[in-house]
């Protein structure tokens, strides 16, 4: 009895690296439907801000749930949005220039602008009437926030070199801290314990970050020297930590020991605006080269970002709800657009647990014994989900599938058109009816059994001009997909080598052996510049 012809055995691909997402970057895609506002000023996207989360309960009795607005600063106005339904609900246009500093009460019901004249204005949030007026800074304000710990507190920070503090009933600053010799575009309140002594951190363009207090307004309590002007500063939660851009860094400055704990070099332009995120664990940055970065906030080392079209000017991680968890994702860009992404409610529960287990044993050093213990667990919820199906079901006595040995109860394959061709040695006709179909496997498994048998030339010989456009077809499909390129390469040869000199005669086989001659050249000059690439980025790890 004769053996039976079995099929040939399909040829796979080897798979490519995997593209699966860690869930630090699942969860930071969460940030979905964005919407884009374009300012209706037509100017830059200055600031956005959120009022800050209170010190303390004492601080504010009669709040008890955060305010849902958050505000947009483009030219001269201030636009109040809604952090529920991310709608208008209000714009404040009395100021007579581009508005700069704005904050809003942690109660959510009175707002305070610094604009170009040098004005600080304080303006109730509903009815929009001015409550304050001080004009006592000489040159525009870019700071003016209120403090986390004093409703009636509020610091200033200007071009005319100084930082202010004021007094909501008072009509003139409390305190004036002068010692910067450039302006100050940047400052903040110390959170934490240092919050109730009420220091602030001030950064300025000449190069200097310093720390006030206000027992002692004749000098900064602390200063630490940059290399560049200081477009941002940024207190850490803890209140002992305070970061702060310069140039394209951020220096991690630890305010107790007096020194700079790191660097993080990670954009290409200037950096202009810092955010946290995840309650504090997360930090965002922005940069004039349109890159929005995530780092978590132990070793400072980037876990995802996002490219945005323009500039970026400032952003924010927009919170809702007692657990201030993160809701909206607002970018203010140089190109007059607001972008805010917003995660979707009810999901990545699971997941941002995972990111946590993830991140702790990527700091701890034990990433692939979390990895171990995830394909464990994994395989033993796939085990206990079959245990599941079984109980549900009586196969005692009943079902039982008898096999007897020798015997196949698999059907077997049928044995495809092309199949039988090559197996009779019509190799031309094999190949024309695999490439006449859509299998990709097909087409693979059929010229790498040519190759096999040494029968890709005859394949490929004796073709007409019809014939031989879906070969040509297929090389130029494949030649571009790495794990083909031998394989095409060996076609490609093979076509030239036997048509060469049948070149000139049709206007279409001439068309497409110009554009595969075109596709090469690029995969090549490709090829090119990414060894150049890596050379130079050898060179930079070398140094």
């Amino acid at each position: 009895m004769a053996a039976p012809v079995l099929p040939l055995q399909q040829v796979k691909l080897a798979s490519l690296p995997s593209t699966q997402l860690t869930p630090e970057q699942q969860y930071w895609r969460t940030f979905k439907n964005p919407l884009l506002i374009p300012s209706p000023a037509n100017g830059p996207v200055n600031l956005v801000t959120q009022p800050a989360v209170p010190s303390s309960a004492a601080a504010f009795p009669s709040l008890t749930q955060p305010p849902d607005v958050f505000t947009v600063t483009t030219g001269a106005r201030v636009q109040i949005y809604s952090i529920r339904t991310r709608k208008l609900l209000r714009t404040i246009t009395r100021f007579d220039d581009t508005v700069r500093g704005t904050d809003v009460r942690p109660d959510g019901r009175v707002l305070v602008t610094g604009d170009d004249t040098g004005s600080v204005q304080v303006f109730d949030v509903k009815s929009r009437a001015i409550l304050k007026t001080w004009k006592e800074h000489k040159q525009p304000v870019w700071v003016s926030k209120f403090s986390p710990s004093d409703p009636t507190s509020v610091l200033t920070a200007s071009d005319d070199r100084t930082v202010r503090l004021w007094d909501l009933p008072s009509q003139n600053s409390a305190r004036t801290f002068v010692g910067h010799s450039d302006y100050v575009r940047s400052g903040a309140f110390m959170p934490g314990s240092m919050a109730s002594s009420g220091l602030v951190v001030s950064g300025s363009y000449d190069r200097t970050v310093r720390l006030w207090d206000p027992r002692v307004a004749s000098r900064a309590a602390m200063t630490f020297k940059m290399g560049a002007p200081i477009e941002s500063v940024l207190p850490m939660p803890t209140g002992t930590t305070v970061l702060a851009a310069a140039d394209n860094k951020i220096a991690v400055l630890d305010i107790v020991a007096g020194k700079p704990l790191h660097m993080i070099q990670s954009h290409q332009k200037t950096v202009t605006a810092l955010a946290l995120a995840s309650n504090g664990e997360r930090l965002l940055s922005g940069a004039l080269d349109g890159h929005m970065k995530v780092f978590e906030t132990t070793g400072w080392n980037p876990v995802s970002g996002s490219k945005y079209p323009s500039p970026i000017l400032s952003l924010r991680a927009i919170t809702s709800g007692t657990e201030y968890e993160d809701k909206h994702i607002a970018v203010g860009m140089q190109s007059g657009l607001l972008s805010i992404k917003t995660r979707l409610s009810g999901q990545q529960k699971a997941k941002e647990k995972e990111r946590r287990k993830e991140m702790a044993a990527l700091l701890e050093g034990k990433l692939e014994e979390h990895d171990r213990e995830v394909a464990k667990k994994n395989k033993k919820l796939r085990g206990s989900g079959w245990e599941k199906r079984l109980r549900g079901r009586d196969f005692i006595g009943e079902g039982v599938e008898i096999v007897i040995e020798g015997q196949d109860s698999k059907k077997r394959k049928r044995e495809q058109p092309w199949d039988l061709d090559l197996r009779k040695a019509r190799y031309s006709t094999a190949l024309d009816t695999v490439l006449a179909s859509s299998d990709t496997t097909a087409q693979l498994t059929c010229l790498t059994a040519l190759r096999h048998r040494s029968a890709l030339r005859a394949s490929l010989k004796d073709r007409d001009e019809v014939t031989l456009q879906p070969v040509l077809q297929w090389v130029h499909k494949s030649i571009r997909e790495p794990r083909l390129v031998n394989l095409s390469v060996e076609v490609a040869m093979n076509l030239l080598d036997i048509y060469s000199g049948n070149l000139g005669q049709s206007t279409q086989v001439d068309k497409m052996v110009q554009r595969l001659h075109s596709r090469v050249r690029n995969e090549v000059e490709m090829a090119q510049q990414a060894w150049q690439t890596k050379g130079m980025l050898d060179m930079l790890k070398a140094t």
